[in-house]
């Protein structure tokens, strides 16, 4: 990730509001100020599924490993912005500024891996990124991640930040829905094994094939 896709990101970890530009014209809503508060009780339905050591890709502020650590789950967010950083240590709670690809603590002993907030399009392959999540479990784990709305979304290509007027660098970015999550997840070695909708947020849970 460029510098200039780092600080449009910032920017909108330090509460402004902004959007994904992809290059097929379509416009993805962000949404920093729900990133930036606490866990709501859509949240939830990813949380409650969170039964021990719950590892956090892409955790921006810190709200799912907040809401975690308040239930006395152990949990780490892993970023690599510094604002998220930052507004992680104002709230107290464990993050590791690293790119998820990088060695990181527990690796092979999560419970959990989460991927919320349309982490999944990160960098654009997103069966690279599940395999990887797939890597920090402990036998038996398990991947959440949140999908895009549309059940039969799959989008991949290029995506700009815009924040303020200020657009980043064009990065690899993909969407995914939960139908095609279904078809991704093997190619991962993982598989679909449940799908809730709620509030027009989307989340699936992942188990390693057998």
């Amino acid at each position: 990730m460029t510098a200039a896709v780092r600080e449009a990101f910032d920017t909108m970890l330090g509460g402004r509001r902004g959007h994904l530009h992809r290059d097929d014209g379509v416009v993805v809503a962000m949404d920093p100020g729900r990133w930036r508060a606490t866990a709501d009780e859509t949240d939830q339905l990813l949380l409650e599924r969170c039964t021990g050591p719950a590892v956090d890709l892409g955790c921006g502020p810190g709200r799912l490993v907040a809401a975690l650590t308040r239930r006395g789950t152990p949990a780490l967010g892993v970023d690599r912005s510094p604002v998220a950083r930052d507004l992680c240590r104002r709230r107290g709670v464990p993050m590791v500024r690293r790119d998820v690809f990088d060695p990181l603590p527990g690796e092979g002993a999560w419970a959990h891996a989460l991927l919320a907030d349309g982490n999944i399009g990160v960098g654009g392959d997103p069966v690279r990124l599940l395999a990887r999540a797939a890597r920090l479990l402990a036998p038996g784990g398990t991947v959440l991640v949140e999908t895009g709305p549309r059940p039969d979304e799959w989008w991949c290509g290029t995506a700009r930040t815009c924040a303020d007027g200020v657009a980043g660098d064009p990065l690899p970015w993909a969407c995914v829905g939960a139908d095609a999550l279904r078809v991704l997840a093997p190619v991962a070695g993982l598989r679909v094994t449940d799908v809730v909708a709620a509030a027009g947020r989307c989340f699936a849970e992942l188990v390693a094939r057998r």
